[in-house]
This record gives structure tokens, sequence and C-alpha cells, in this order.
């Protein structure tokens, strides 16, 4: 079922947006060469008790997933491009990582990743990144009012094909609201014009993905971790954004962006 939020919903979402952001921003400032994955999730964890939110993947169980996912954050290096599960795992120089971070704040959910490269910089991995972040920006551009859903497929699947890449469709957005997944699903390509349309107090969860060679996954044996089939790097960034009256209103916006 899909719902509208009303401005003091929106005002909850906001500050469960804000909190995600804040993780992030941490997780930003900490993850480099010679950091364990552990240590990122264990920053994710104490952040979220000490204000007093609740982890919406620790207990997250959905069919796909072997078992609970029993972290706090997904964490997916290089060939992992979603759901990466935490583990004790030393980041090198030149790895490219995702981190993906949901919480709970009063009851009221938001949801948002980005990919970084740690230590030496390659050029393909960066052009991999400045495009899904293209891709965010021209989806979040169309979640306005009296568009529909299609656009906003369109518009992220147009900036992916133009730059070269195939488009997986087993995953992308979702609505978000008292939980981590709900209606509407929001795919990743798609054609203008088509599916529901946008309306005041909508709440999607907004999130590009690709990999550098191929659009195919599989999954890795922890049960969880999906990666690409030819081992390519992939990335991953997303943002949790309302419909307003006055268009696209990004909940999750760290605090570069917030300054931009």
């Amino acid at each position: 079922m899909i719902e509208l939020r009303t401005p003091a919903e929106l005002d909850g979402l906001r500050v469960a947006g804000r909190f995600v952001a804040d993780v992030l921003d941490a997780l930003l400032e900490t993850v480099d060469v010679g950091v364990d994955l552990l240590d990122l999730d264990r920053l994710a964890a104490r952040m979220i008790a000490e204000r007093g939110a609740e982890s919406c993947y620790v207990d997250y169980h959905p069919s796909f997933g072997k078992s609970p996912f029993g972290k706090n954050l997904c964490t997916s290096v290089n060939d992992a491009a979603l759901h990466g599960l935490p583990h004790d795992l030393v980041l090198q120089d030149g790895d490219l990582v995702s981190m993906d971070f949901a919480a709970s704040v009063d009851g009221w959910v938001a949801d948002s990743a980005v990919t970084v490269q740690v230590g030496t910089q390659r050029d393909e991995d960066q052009r991999l990144i400045a495009t899904v972040e293209r891709c965010l920006a021209a989806g979040i551009a169309q979640a306005a009012p009296g568009n529909k859903l299609g656009d906003v497929s369109a518009a992220i699947g147009s900036v992916a094909r133009g730059a070269g890449y195939d488009v997986n469709l087993q995953f992308g957005g979702h609505g978000v609201g008292r939980t981590m997944h709900g209606d509407p699903h929001v795919p990743n390509d798609g054609r203008p014009g088509r599916g529901m349309k946008l309306r005041p107090g909508l709440v999607v969860a907004i999130e590009p993905w690709l990999m550098q060679g191929t659009d195919e996954l599989y999954q890795d044996e922890d049960g969880w971790t999906l990666r690409s089939v030819d081992g390519s790097r992939a990335a991953h960034v997303e943002h949790t954004v309302a419909v307003t009256e006055q268009g696209p209103e990004v909940l999750t916006l760290r605090r570069a962006q917030r300054d931009a």
C-alpha cells in the first residue's frame, strides 16, 4: 500500500533523515586504508544506541537473505554491489567501498548510501562513482508533483546507459516511512510518462547502483552479499526523498551537501 505523509509526519521523517546523514558523515570521516569493516559497523551501532534509534538491518530477514542480517550497516567492497555483510576485512589501498545505512528514529525510517574509494584513486572507479551520483541527481530532479514514477526511473537509466553502463532491474528504490522497504518500487530504468502519478507526501528512497562490466549478480556464500558475475567493481548511492508541493526534498543530505 502506498501512503502519503502529512506535514507532521514529514517532520518526523526529516529527523530520521538527518540522523542517517549524520551517521554516514561519521562513517565517511572514518573509512580509510587499514580500517576494518567491523569497526565501521560498530561505529554505526554506537551512534544508534546513543541516539535511542533502532537498526533497520539487524533483524532484517527477507526471502532472499539466508538468515537475519545481524549487522547495522551494509558495506560492499569492490565487486560487491549490494547488501555487503560486514565481516573481518581490513580495507586496502584503492578499495571501492559502498556504505548503505537505514535507521528508525521515533518510528520513522530513512535510508541512504554512499560510495567512496580509499587511498589511491582509480580513474575508472571515479567515473563509476560520478555516474551513479549523476543518476541519483537526475532521478531526484524528476520526483516532483505531477510527474510519473517512470520519469524518475527513465532519468536514472538514461544517465547510466548514456555513460555506457548496463542497468540491473532486480533491485532498486522503494517507498520509505514506518518501515525500510515499502511501495512503490522505483526501478533504475523505465519509460517516461508511465506508472503512478507522483503526489505531495510520497516518500521514496531513490538508489541507483551500477557495475563496471555487467548487469548480472550472484549471491556470496555469506547468504547476503551480491557480487558482479565478472568480478568488476560496483558503486551504489541513495537518498530518501519526499515529494512536496515545492518539488523534491532530499531528507538525507549529508553535511557537505547541505553546505554546498
